[in-house]
């Protein structure tokens, strides 16, 4: 199976948790059935769209390891669009409306106060050229109008089975705003087909443009692509996610400290009937990746949960993956290794190599048994072994067991409580900064 998918976001703000779903899972059946995934920029709305916020997608996307095969923006395509508007009018399928927003919401507010759909009534298919002249002399430009056919438009969805929505419960969408650019819904078919997109999967909050985008593919000649709509996340407590979009944000997360693997890990399961698990890779997630197992029930979306499986995700991840980031020196593997089980962000890992490393003020309970432990400090080289072959000795001179034995050890060399293994740490502390704080001093 030929698989090319896309990956179509507006740069008019930053990605969140909700749209990086929608990447996620293109990118993965893209990977796991061996196709290639286009970033396409959907920049059409002059107002709204920013370089800077194109840059911030893109840079989000690399860091979360979303890679992509192909990449256009729809700025640069205006010429197909053209084309097609032009083919759309000449089959009298787009159709100029002249009313303004203030009159289409009255038009709205009395559909609905009349217990019937806000569908809009066509009434721009009624004016006489006097009247749509008449328009044009007060100086109003008209928006253009798709004119869907009558029927029941059916297409099977790779996620919901079989979907069908009359067309006669929608209304004829605008393609053109009035200033002549054109808005999502046509430029979207047009690079779907002319881009040779082979599945477009995306939210089920676009269920009902699918439907539009039938007619307007069928209407330029051109053969739809298999669809996919997947249930949308909610916020923890059911209400909508975007809401806390900015809270969510993939730069709010990252300067948080989640790791990507962490995103990854939680967006490719969430809504699916299999269990969460931290991976470390994205060729993990690859292999596991099932449209399929993707249901219909919102997945709620909780920042607890994600920062829990955080912490599993550093829990694994191997040095590799995180030295340019840690930048230590060549005892640094050695450090990640001990501290690994305990973090639950990066940061953390500077605050232990800071304890190894010193100075810290070391914290004195007993003294006697911190003198004992000083003259007992067996010479080096150190190494895992060193920790149990000197408490032993310890506990053998003084008769400490259990936490008192433990803790006042753990509180000179380390200045706190809890902590990594300390047979992991002792070795990178080193006997002069272990004697120096038995003693009291700041080492």
């Amino acid at each position: 199976m030929s698989v090319l998918v896309r990956f179509a976001p507006s740069p008019t703000g930053y990605l969140h948790v909700g749209n990086v779903k929608a990447a996620l899972i293109n990118w993965l059946f893209a990977r796991k059935h061996g196709g290639e995934f286009l970033l396409r920029l959907d920049d059409t709305d002059r107002e709204r769209s920013r370089e800077d916020f194109s840059a911030a997608i893109e840079a989000d996307l690399f860091w979360l390891g979303l890679s992509w095969d192909r990449f256009t923006r729809q700025s640069e395509r205006l010429d197909y669009y053209n084309a097609a508007v032009e083919e759309l009018k000449r089959q009298g399928r787009l159709y100029p409306c002249y009313e303004t927003a203030e009159e289409l919401e009255r038009k709205r507010r009395r559909q609905l106060a009349s217990h019937r759909p806000p569908v809009y009534d066509r009434a721009a298919l009624r004016l006489s050229a006097s009247e749509r002249a008449d328009f044009e002399a007060q100086g109003r430009l008209p928006h253009w109008r798709f004119r869907l056919n009558e029927g029941r438009i059916e297409w099977h969805d790779l996620v919901r089975g079989r979907v069908g929505i009359d067309a006669g419960s929608l209304s004829d969408p605008v393609l053109l705003r009035a200033d002549g650019s054109p808005l999502y819904t046509l430029p979207s078919v047009v690079d779907d087909a002319e881009l040779a997109i082979t599945h477009v999967l995306r939210g089920e909050d676009h269920v009902a443009n699918t439907a539009v985008q039938i007619q307007i593919f069928e209407a330029l000649g051109y053969k739809p692509p298999q669809w996919g709509h997947f249930a949308l996340m909610v916020a923890a407590d059911g209400g909508p996610l975007s809401k806390r979009a900015g809270d969510l944000s993939i730069r709010a997360l990252r300067e948080q400290g989640i790791e990507a693997m962490a995103i990854n890990s939680l967006l490719a399961r969430l809504g699916t009937s299999d269990p969460v698990e931290a991976r470390a890779s994205m060729d993990a997630l690859v292999e596991g990746f099932r449209l399929e197992s993707l249901g219909r029930a919102a997945a709620r979306f909780d920042l607890e949960e994600l920062k829990a499986l955080n912490s599993r995700v550093l829990h694994i991840l191997p040095y590799s993956a995180v030295r340019e980031r840690l930048r230590l020196d060549e005892q640094g593997e050695a450090l990640w290794l001990a501290v690994r089980p305990n973090v639950n962000s990066l940061a953390e890992v500077n605050d232990w190599w800071q304890v190894v490393r010193g100075p810290i003020e070391p914290v004195i309970t007993d003294e006697a048994l911190l003198e004992t432990a000083r003259r007992l400090l067996p010479p080096e080289p150190w190494d895992q072994g060193t920790w149990r072959r000197w408490t032993q000795a310890i506990a053998a001179e003084t008769g400490a067991r259990g936490r008192k034995l433990y803790l006042p050890l753990r509180l000179a060399l380390t200045g706190r409580e809890k902590g990594p293994e300390l047979q992991a740490l002792l070795p990178l502390i080193g006997a002069e900064r272990a004697a120096a704080r038995l003693k009291g001093e700041k080492a």
